[in-house]
């Protein structure tokens, strides 16, 4: 996949994924790399630059497989930034599938 598509969509997965359910780092990369590839080097930064801008709360969770798991919680400022970056999503794809489909209509 294109890298500036994916660095665009990120984001609004990573949101998106957290907001059906709280989530720890690892877990997050399992997910999301089920839409996109993407590994932790990429994921951790994003997490903690959502967390300081408020889009997370984090909090620790023992684990049976070893040290306590952070875990990424949405808050209220995140749901309205993730509705937000969905519907630019949304806009953003139908006019360039138009913009596609009307090209191809023209070539004819």
């Amino acid at each position: 996949m294109n890298a500036q598509f994916k660095k665009g969509v990120l984001e609004l997965i990573v949101l998106e994924s957290v907001r059906v359910r709280d989530m720890y780092g690892y877990e997050l990369v399992e997910e999301v790399s089920k839409v996109v590839d993407v590994n932790e080097g990429t994921i951790y930064p994003l997490l903690k630059r959502m967390t300081n801008e408020h889009y997370f709360e984090t909090y620790l969770r023992e684990s049976t497989e070893g040290p306590p798991r952070k875990y990424y919680h949405i808050t209220a400022a995140g749901i309205l930034y993730r509705d937000n970056l969905e519907k630019e999503w949304n806009e953003f794809s139908q006019k360039v599938c138009s913009f596609l489909e009307e090209q191809k209509r023209g070539a004819k």
